[in-house]
């Protein structure tokens, strides 16, 4: 029993150190999805993105001496998890992103810790206590902060804002399926057969809506923005977002990394000389309390 608390304290270490990771990489990624988006095409570069992703995770899985196969039965419970966490996200976004600037479409989509605690609630009963519910209006006005201005524009095209939406609804489904579901799989293992079995009605919908693009003309920033999306930000921080599912709840999980669309914003910035200013920087100052209150005791 002496050595409970140091257990607590170590998890709770690894919880920030998931959470700074996942904030960090995933917000970069925001601009270069934005470039290898307008070279590949939405939905070949989602599907590109997947199934590379998805080899990058089975070879971290082997090489970490993970079993790959799943227990029998197991494909057929993950697969309408996948279907909603991975199909639904990525679908979406890609049609999405096609109407909508990504930058917009980023901060909808981080309003995926409303749905999660909503699903929560509706599904499995859970009710959110004062200082959850405190992080999350503190998190969703530093969101609003940021697309305030952009509301009248989005007006005229609702059907983009609405496909972002459903991407946030999907995500924050999914992720409250996968941590209601029990696996014999590592998260590793688990990640990847989840985009291989989400990815399909991604590259569905590839192959009836999109044309296949001139790959010899795509230029270096098309193929590091590719790498990227394809290693850091699936390989990864989608395995580092599985682990912080399978130890905190979904709408904590949310809430922890409403900073992204802040740093996707300012790494934007930096990288693509999109415009940053008063606005980003009262968003972080709304989002980090909100992000310390989820996840320290005081």
């Amino acid at each position: 029993m002496a050595h409970a608390p140091g257990r607590a304290g170590e998890q709770r270490r690894l919880v920030l150190g998931l959470v700074a990771f996942v904030t960090v990489f995933w917000g970069l990624n925001w601009p270069a999805m934005k470039v290898a988006v307008a070279e590949l095409g939405p939905l070949f570069f989602r599907s590109l993105n997947i199934y590379l992703a998805a080899c990058g995770l089975f070879l971290l899985a082997r090489l970490s001496g993970e079993r790959l196969r799943p227990a029998p039965g197991e494909l057929r419970r993950l697969l309408p998890v996948a279907l909603v966490n991975v199909g639904g996200w990525h679908l979406f976004t890609g049609l999405g992103l096609a109407l909508i600037e990504g930058g917009r479409a980023a901060i909808i989509a981080y309003t995926m810790p409303v749905w999660a605690a909503l699903v929560e609630r509706l599904w499995l009963g859970h009710r959110q206590g004062p200082r959850v519910m405190l992080a999350l209006a503190l998190g969703l006005v530093g969101v609003m902060v940021l697309i305030a201005p952009e509301l009248t524009r989005l007006s005229d095209r609702p059907l983009g804002a609405l496909l972002i939406l459903a991407a946030a609804i999907s995500w924050a489904t999914g992720s409250v399926m996968t941590r209601a579901g029990r696996w014999s799989l590592a998260v590793l293992p688990l990640t990847g057969w989840q985009l291989v079995l989400g990815g399909l009605p991604v590259v569905a919908a590839w192959l009836l809506v999109d044309p296949v693009p001139d790959l010899s003309a795509l230029s270096w920033r098309g193929i590091l923005g590719t790498a990227y999306a394809s290693t850091i930000a699936l390989v990864l921080c989608f395995a580092a977002f599985i682990k912080m599912v399978t130890l905190l709840p979904p709408a904590v999980v949310g809430i922890s990394i409403l900073a992204t669309p802040v740093v996707g914003f300012l790494s934007s910035a930096w990288l693509l000389g999109e415009p940053a200013g008063l606005r980003e920087a009262v968003a972080l100052a709304l989002v980090l309390p909100a992000i310390a209150l989820v996840l320290l005791r005081r």
